[in-house]
């Protein structure tokens, strides 16, 4: 199981683009979390099969069609607690 943590830059805050990941995330069966951060970039993390988090990040790249998203960072997290299951918004 790979955990993630990633961080989107460009048009992400104001689009949709943490319910556009939710939905996504849900449906690829990902467990885990976005919010946005005060910088403007919109922060996720993220844990389940690894083939599950790949095509969530790919997703993530494009984004809603109201959003620009001009750069995704990832790094590997062991997380210390349980990611919550279905992924969650956080406010």
């Amino acid at each position: 199981m790979d955990a993630l943590r990633i961080v989107v830059e460009g048009r992400v805050q104001g689009v949709g683009f943490r319910w556009f990941v939710r939905q996504e995330a849900r449906r690829l069966g990902v467990a885990g979390w976005v919010r946005n951060l005060d910088d403007g970039s919109v922060e996720l993390t993220v844990a389940g099969e690894e083939s599950a988090v790949r095509r969530l990040i790919e997703h993530v790249r494009v984004g809603p069609d109201s959003a620009a998203v001009t750069s995704v960072l990832s790094e590997s997290v062991q997380p210390h607690v349980t990611l919550p299951y279905p992924f969650t918004v956080l406010k």
